[in-house]
C-alpha cells in the first residue's frame, strides 16, 4: 500500500466515524469520554491541530461545525443532555485513575 492510499483509507474511515457520530446524537460526549477517553470536542481539537500542522487556518468553532455537522450551539441545544451525577462521578473516578 502506498502512503497516498493509506492516507485515503484513513480519511475515509475518519469521514465514516464523523458521519456515525453525527447520526447518533443520542450518544453524549460525557459517555464517549467515559468509555473512549475522547469526544466530539476532542476530535475538533485534533482537527484544528492537523490544520495548523498543514498551514491551514481553522478555528475551533469551525472545526466543531465540521465534527458536529452544524454549529455547536445548535447541536448543544438540540441534543446535549445535562450530565447525570452518576456520569460525572464515573468520569471523575476515571480521570483520577488515569492521573495515578
Amino acid at each position: 500500500m502506498t502512503h497516498e492510499q493509506q492516507t485515503e483509507l484513513e480519511a475515509a474511515a475518519f469521514r465514516r466515524l464523523i458521519a456515525h457520530l453525527q447520526s447518533h446524537t443520542e450518544i453524549q460526549n460525557i459517555d464517549l469520554m467515559i468509555t473512549a477517553d475522547f469526544c466530539r470536542n476532542c476530535l475538533a481539537k485534533w482537527y484544528v491541530a492537523a490544520a495548523k500542522e498543514n498551514g491551514i487556518e481553522l478555528d475551533y468553532e469551525q472545526a466543531r461545525e465540521v465534527i458536529y455537522g452544524m454549529p455547536y450551539d445548535e447541536w448543544k441545544t438540540s441534543y446535549q443532555a445535562e450530565a447525570t451525577p452518576e456520569q460525572l462521578a464515573t468520569y471523575a473516578a476515571k480521570q483520577s485513575e488515569l492521573s495515578k
